[in-house]
């Protein structure tokens, strides 16, 4: 059957010919690909780019003798496109400052330490909370939850909430400020 024929039963909406099509020419649109961008991944990228958008037009395209000239108009188009976006993510990639390799990171462990160690400060001040009072902060400052909410799931008074709550932020902020203070004596 000619590409003329298939044709015809592809804009009739029969999608085993449109298979038989892509059967035939998807080599040849392939190695137009690789040809034109150098990469193999990107190729068969672009042969999938290139089939949607000759099924998205099926309609409206008319095909005499082969389908391969049509094909090789998208691919075209097709490779066009990649190569502008490469174009544009490599200006955009200029204007990234370049990340310093050759920086010294013993300033980025030494920051990492530090809030490892304050982490672990703030973590052990909140197991000393009463535990009722630990998941109350644990919910208001994490879940996104209001107050009436947290009644809710945890079955208790609205006014729990509160006096729990404010328990808790003035104990923790008690004791983050004696372990800020503490640090800056070291």
């Amino acid at each position: 059957m000619t590409d003329e024929e298939l044709w015809g039963q592809v804009r009739a909406g029969v999608s085993e010919a449109f298979g038989q099509l892509f059967e035939r020419h998807a080599q040849a649109v392939f190695a137009y690909c690789l040809r034109r961008t150098g990469t193999w991944a990107v190729a068969e990228d672009l042969v999938s780019v290139v089939f949607m958008e000759t099924w998205r037009k099926r309609t409206s395209v008319t095909v005499e003798g082969s389908l391969l000239p049509w094909l090789y108009t998208v691919a075209l188009g097709a490779t066009r496109n990649h190569h502008r976006a490469r174009t544009r993510y490599k200006a955009a990639l200029g204007k990234v400052p370049p990340h310093g390799s050759d920086d010294d990171h013993a300033d980025d462990v030494a920051r990492r330490v530090d809030a490892e160690a304050r982490t672990r400060a703030v973590i052990a001040e909140l197991e000393k909370l009463p535990a009722g009072d630990r998941e109350v902060l644990e919910m208001s400052a994490w879940s996104d939850l209001s107050q009436a909410q947290i009644a809710q799931v945890l079955g208790i008074p609205v006014g729990t909430v509160k006096s729990r709550l404010a328990r808790a932020q003035r104990t923790v902020r008690g004791a983050l400020s004696f372990i800020g203070h503490r640090e800056e004596a070291l």
